[in-house]
């Protein structure tokens, strides 16, 4: 069995996917957002989301601490809110829709999402999702600022199975890998290769990419033994996709 590398930003304290995250500091006096939350998640629900289990997550990590107080009441809305170095916050139809996505895949169907790479961190709203999710959450930020940032919004919810990383995005996690699924929160050109080498056989990649130079599109890559299996979903708009750290 391949042995996990160590982290020096591991998040202590929650055993697993499944469980709730330890209830972190309050926001500030009288502010309890769990009702717009509930509405949030039937919207989704009718909107078209349909897997009990990320209707679950949504409904369980509060998106309202991984933004700026004086965003907290945009928090539930259906809209993307900038986290700073000119990166946003994805809607909450968007990060439901992908994880809903990555629970299709042919080995989450038979034994639940394993270890999951996330390509862009931001403010770690989505990271704390797929860890109600997954074994075993591999996330990386290319920009210090927010690798910081997410660090300090997740650190009070003591997830044990979210590694936060600081690196270039695009080469992927090679120590980690091979990994069950590969979600990315912004979109190239093309998918880099280190991306579909990283992933398992039975594995699923969800990205936004803008194929051919047009609008990013919603892309979905399923890694079979005879090869790669591509399909182009729905128009989307994520911040770009690109090389090196900051």
């Amino acid at each position: 069995m391949q042995r996990r590398p160590g982290f020096p930003a591991r998040l202590a304290g929650l055993p697993g996917p499944g469980g709730a995250p330890r209830a972190p500091r309050p926001v500030g006096p009288g502010l309890d957002f769990s009702a717009v939350r509930a509405r949030m998640v039937q919207k989704l629900a009718a909107g078209g989301i349909a897997s009990a289990a990320v209707l679950r997550a949504m409904g369980t990590v509060e998106r309202h601490r991984f933004v700026d107080g004086a965003l907290a009441t945009q928090a539930y809305e259906d809209t993307s809110l900038p986290i700073g170095l000119g990166q946003t916050i994805s809607k909450p139809y968007a990060v439901a829709r992908m994880c809903e996505l990555l629970l299709g895949a042919e080995g989450a169907r038979t034994g639940g999402l394993g270890r999951v790479l996330e390509i862009g961190t931001g403010c770690g709203y989505q990271a704390a999702v797929l860890s109600l999710l997954a074994r075993e959450v591999y996330t990386l930020e290319r920009l210090h600022g927010l690798y910081d940032k997410a660090r300090e919004n997740l650190r009070p919810f003591r997830l044990t199975n979210v590694h936060l990383l600081f690196g270039d995005g695009m080469l992927g996690y090679a120590r980690g890998a091979p990994y069950a699924a590969i979600i990315a929160a912004a979109g190239g050109d093309a998918v880099p290769p280190s991306w579909c080498e990283q992933l398992a056989v039975g594995g699923r990649l969800v990205a936004p990419m803008a194929l051919t130079g047009r609008q990013q599109m919603l892309l979905v890559i399923d890694k079979t033994a005879q090869g790669l299996k591509q399909s182009v979903l729905e128009p989307v708009h994520f911040v770009l996709l690109k090389s090196g750290i900051a």
